[in-house]
């Protein structure tokens, strides 16, 4: 049965997107599909390949403006998660009783797919690719989307997978509402795009939690027991869901835990247990035995072979620029951070080693606050490397934490100041908690100077 029951929502009738990017696009095509009379709008321009998509389509749109008159008569709106809740149309259409959606929701509505949802403040691509590759390693007829790959609405309309990884961002849970994950995971929850929360920890914590509403006794509930924000929502969001945590604390009945052999075992009622080392991960690193447990909860879940997960789990290779594993050299391993644009992102990235860290940071500052930084810093930085333009501030935030803080001017001098400063055992991490667009085009241009220059030692 689809995940919505498909009366909810107007099933014919004018529709608007609001957003012409992958979801929006996508949302338009399943809802020509599905015989709406569809309209889509963008306040700004439609890129070429989608403007061409719905040319072809035969779908009527407006670019660099919104027609709010023409807006406000639809029956349904699918909006792109990008367009904040406070927005003036928003609020009118909302003023008037014409139900705002996600496209996650809308399309929802029209497969009887199983879907696997995945969210969290970090690492939810790297779990959601994670496991994505290992059911396809098993041979799993699997889609994925959401966040990540292809729009959900469009493989809707034109794919058939039996089940589909979504990675699910807290602005697409803020447009769903009678949406059900067959399995729901959090993996974290850190103080993020506040601005969109009225700067209310509690108000983002909520969004996140909308992932378990709707589920069922026939459905799963992964978290992580160890994340501070998750373990105090608990009691506040209660779901029908079984409960399968996991941990690296402590040992569990069910769910997934570390043991004293550094083991991650795996224990879900009525399945069989699995086991696996932690050095034999292909992912390295505290958070990623996270990842790894979650990836492996939702694949147990779903009965796939021990042999099949430990294949995946031991060959994944992780996306680009995001905690990357470029090369050990002379026992000093080099880690490619480039997509921490944030400083949330770093606090993960130096949660994730062991001391000693040489830390390569800077860019274009965003208004960071590096106060979250500095325990860790303290802890496990044995000197900051600065690139990029804006390096008075992180000057300013830790030279009292840490021994070294020099200035480059360049990746390639950044990564060999930082090949001096480190020994064997050390970390050298590329995590910049900036903007790259001062001395790159973008953060992976960034990252791939990083790994050039790497290899150029």
């Amino acid at each position: 049965m689809p995940n919505i029951a498909t009366t909810y929502y107007p099933q014919s009738g004018f529709l608007v997107v609001l957003g012409a990017g992958e979801s929006g696009v996508g949302a338009a095509v399943l809802a020509k599909d599905k015989g709406f009379d569809v309209f889509v709008s963008d306040k700004g321009p439609i890129a070429e390949h989608y403007k061409a998509t719905l040319l072809a389509e035969g779908i009527a749109f407006e670019e660099l403006q919104h027609s709010e008159e023409r807006i406000l008569q639809a029956e349904l709106v699918v909006k792109s998660p990008g367009i904040p809740e406070k927005a003036p149309l928003v609020k009118a259409l909302k003023a008037s009783n014409v139900p705002v959606i996600s496209e996650i929701e809308f399309a929802a509505q029209y497969t009887d797919a199983k879907l696997y949802c995945i969210t969290g403040s970090n690492g939810k691509s790297t779990t959601t690719m994670l496991t994505y590759y290992m059911l396809q390693k098993a041979g799993v007829n699997v889609g994925l989307a959401g966040n990540i790959g292809k729009s959900f609405a469009l493989q809707v309309a034109r794919e058939d997978y039996d089940i589909y990884v979504l990675e699910i961002s807290s602005f697409m849970l803020d447009d769903m509402y009678q949406f059900r994950a067959d399995v729901a995971v959090i993996l974290n929850i850190t103080p993020d795009h506040l601005d969109r929360y009225d700067y209310r920890l509690e108000n983002y914590v909520a969004s996140k939690f909308r992932m378990v509403r709707n589920q069922t006794e026939a459905d799963y509930f992964i978290y992580c027991l160890d994340d501070e924000e998750t373990a105090k929502a608990l009691p506040l969001y209660e779901t029908k869901a079984l409960h399968l945590p996991f941990t690296q604390r402590e040992v569990l009945e069910r769910g997934a835990y570390l043991d004293e052999h550094k083991n991650i075992v795996i224990n879900i009622p009525n399945k069989e247990i699995f086991a696996m080392n932690i050095e034999e991960l292909s992912l390295q690193g505290k958070h990623n035995v996270y990842n790894n447990m979650a990836s492996g909860l939702v694949a147990k879940a779903m009965e796939l072979r021990n042999q099949t997960m430990k294949e995946s789990m031991s060959s994944y290779v992780n996306i680009e620029h995001r905690l990357e594993h470029v090369a050990c050299i002379g026992g000093v391993n080099y880690i490619n951070d480039s997509k921490a644009t944030n400083v949330n992102s770093v606090w993960y990235a130096l949660e994730s080693f062991s001391p000693d860290i040489i830390l390569i940071m800077g860019g274009v500052d965003k208004g960071n606050d590096y106060e979250m930084l500095r325990d860790l810093v303290k802890a496990k930085v044995k000197a900051i490397v600065c690139i990029g333009k804006d390096t008075v501030r992180i000057h300013e935030s830790f030279e009292d934490d840490t021994d070294v803080i020099v200035n480059s001017s360049s990746m390639q001098e950044a990564v060999e100041m930082a090949s001096h400063l480190s020994k064997k055992g050390d970390t050298v991490l590329l995590s910049p908690a900036c903007a790259s667009f001062d001395w790159f085009k973008n953060y992976e241009e960034r990252g791939d100077k990083f790994k050039e220059a790497v290899m150029a030692l």
